[in-house]
C-alpha cells in the first residue's frame, strides 16, 4: 500500500529480457534520492504508480521484473525514462495523500497542460481523458492517482477531468514533463472501487 506522495524521481537505465526463456523484462532503475538502505529483496516500490517487487539491488539502483501483462496495461515501463518512486507504507507512517494500491486501472490521455498565471513557477491546469469505463469512479474533489501521484480532481465532465498542479508537485515529480498527447497511468480511488462492488455485486470488475 502507498500514499501517492512521491519520494524521489528515478530513472530506468536498463531493460533486458530475463534469461529463463520467459517474456518477462528486467528493469534496472536508478533510485535518485530514494534511500535504499532499508529496502530488502521482495519489498514493493511504486514506479510511476505501478507496484513492483525489488529482485536485486546494485548500489543506488534496484531491479524489478515486469510481466507482459503489466507492460500491456501501463505506460512508462518499456523504455529508459524518468519514474516517480515511492516505497511501500509502514503501518505507522503518516498518510499524506490517500490510500493507493499501486494497481493501475487504466491509461489516460493528457488533453491540456496549460499554465495558470505568469512566470516559470506558476500552477498548471492538467486535463485528462480517462477510459470511459473509469468515468463513474472519478468525482469532483475526489482522489485519483496519476503516474503514482496522489491528486484531487477539480472538475469532471464525463470521462474528462481536470486537476490543478502546484509548483511543488511539478518540481518533485515527473508531471512537469507532460504535454497534450502524453499517456499516464491512472488508479481510481480505492474506496470508490469497493463501494461500487458492494452496490453492484454482479457487475464486471474494472479492467
Amino acid at each position: 500500500m502507498f500514499s501517492g506522495i512521491i519520494a524521489s524521481v528515478g530513472r530506468i537505465t536498463e531493460l533486458a529480457p530475463r534469461n529463463d526463456g520467459t517474456p518477462t523484462v528486467r528493469l534496472t532503475i536508478d533510485a535518485g534520492k530514494l534511500g535504499l538502505d532499508d529496502v530488502t529483496l521482495g519489498d514493493s516500490i511504486a514506479c510511476s504508480g505501478v507496484c513492483l517487487t525489488v529482485v536485486e539491488k546494485k548500489g543506488n539502483s534496484f531491479c524489478v521484473d515486469v510481466s507482459p501483462e503489466t507492460l500491456s496495461c501501463t505506460v512508462g515501463l518499456d523504455a529508459p525514462a524518468a519514474l516517480n518512486l515511492e516505497k511501500a507504507l509502514r503501518l505507522a507512517d503518516r498518510l499524506g495523500g490517500h490510500l493507493v494500491s499501486g494497481h493501475v486501472d487504466g491509461v489516460g490521455e493528457v488533453l491540456r497542460f496549460d499554465p495558470v498565471g505568469k512566470g516559470e513557477n506558476c500552477n498548471r491546469l492538467l486535463e485528462i481523458r480517462a477510459p470511459q469505463a473509469l468515468a463513474k469512479y472519478i468525482a469532483r474533489k475526489g482522489s485519483i492517482t496519476i503516474d503514482g501521484v496522489s491528486l484531487t480532481t477539480n472538475s469532471v465532465n464525463g470521462a474528462t477531468f481536470s486537476i490543478n498542479l502546484i509548483p511543488h508537485t511539478l518540481s518533485a515529480t515527473t508531471l512537469n514533463r507532460l504535454q497534450p498527447g502524453s499517456r499516464v497511468n491512472l488508479e481510481i480511488d480505492l474506496i470508490a472501487r469497493y463501494v461500487e462492488r458492494m452496490l453492484n455485486p454482479d457487475s464486471s470488475e474494472v479492467s
